[in-house]
């Protein structure tokens, strides 16, 4: 919480921490930190100045990561580069990443999110964060109420040919019964088609912090819906298919339509109300992902952020 009342990450540097300015210093520090605590109270931590390097990285992710999980059922394009670590994302670097909670609209998410620079973007390239509950807030009680029942999440995924990830990338498997087996304890519905796979799941729009209590908005369906799509690719896509074709579109839970004016209030509010996390190299960002939104500014240059999860 920054002086003036308003929320920010928490910073935690050599001389906050009183320790040296290496990794071991940092693990010596977590090691006495009720990290948990912390973090529920804090909601979002930047390590900073600690000179954390890739190869150090696995050591630190244990520390703060209890369970480090796969990226399955994910839609966002990602390379997966060591033990359940992936690139942040593949998105094309001149858009913008509206904020979002990870897998907010799978029926399982993960309770943390790690984030580390690698290389920082010579311009842009920032995360922004954004307190959940306050993003639910700014809401206008019309767009609330309309969410109120939740939300139809539609995938078509392909089979290795086709606009979007194919199934086989987003399940991180080949075998098919492997996907099903997955699918079957999420409350989704599904089948096989010529081309791939249709999924679809109803979820809910808001849900409570298990810790605090606290109501946050927690739904990608400004994401998911063909209005707030901003590349060239996705606006063709717009035009000549329709919404149950798209690789991924969302409804009310009901099945109506979304109005196009509700996502965009939901996107841009989000962004107005975000604190940008400014990277640098060796930095550090766990946060509470049900407590805090995460996005992404626009970049020049190189920029290569790691994300890794846990529950």
């Amino acid at each position: 919480m920054s002086e003036n009342g308003t929320w920010q990450p928490h910073e935690i540097t050599p001389r906050s921490a009183g320790c040296a300015a290496t990794v071991d210093g940092l693990i010596g520090h977590l090691r006495e930190l009720d990290l948990t605590a912390l973090l529920t109270a804090e909601k979002a931590l930047v390590f900073r100045g600690f000179g954390v390097e890739p190869g150090a990285l696995d050591q630190v992710m244990d520390m703060v990561l209890p369970n480090r999980l796969a990226y399955v059922h994910g839609n966002s394009p990602r390379t997966k580069v060591g033990r359940n670590v992936y690139t942040s994302t593949e998105y094309p670097a001149q858009y913008t990443i509206s904020m979002h909670n990870e897998l907010s609209y799978a029926a399982h998410w993960p309770a943390r999110l790690l984030f580390y620079c690698q290389v920082a973007a010579p311009t842009g390239g920032a995360t922004p964060v954004v307190d959940a509950n306050l993003w639910l807030e700014s809401l206008d009680p019309e767009v609330r109420a309309a969410f109120a029942g939740g939300v139809c999440y539609q995938q078509n995924l392909h089979d290795g040919l086709g606009l979007g990830k194919s199934w086989q990338q987003t399940f991180e498997t080949e075998d098919q019964a492997e996907v099903e087996e997955f699918l079957s304890g999420t409350g989704a519905t599904w089948k096989w088609t010529a081309d791939g796979l249709r999924v679809s799941q109803v979820r809910p729009s808001t849900t409570r912090h298990p810790v605090t209590g606290v109501e946050v908005w927690f739904n990608q369906s400004d994401q998911w819906h063909p209005a707030a799509l901003d590349d060239e690719v996705a606006r063709v896509m717009t035009q000549v298919m329709t919404p149950d074709e798209l690789p991924q579109s969302v409804t009310f839970a009901d099945g109506s339509p979304i109005p196009d004016e509700y996502v965009f209030q939901i996107r841009d509010r989000g962004l107005d109300a975000a604190i940008n996390v400014d990277w640098r190299v060796g930095d550090l960002l766990l946060i509470d992902n049900v407590l805090v939104a995460h996005g992404r500014r626009p970049y020049t240059g190189s920029r290569r952020i790691l994300v890794a999860m846990s529950d």
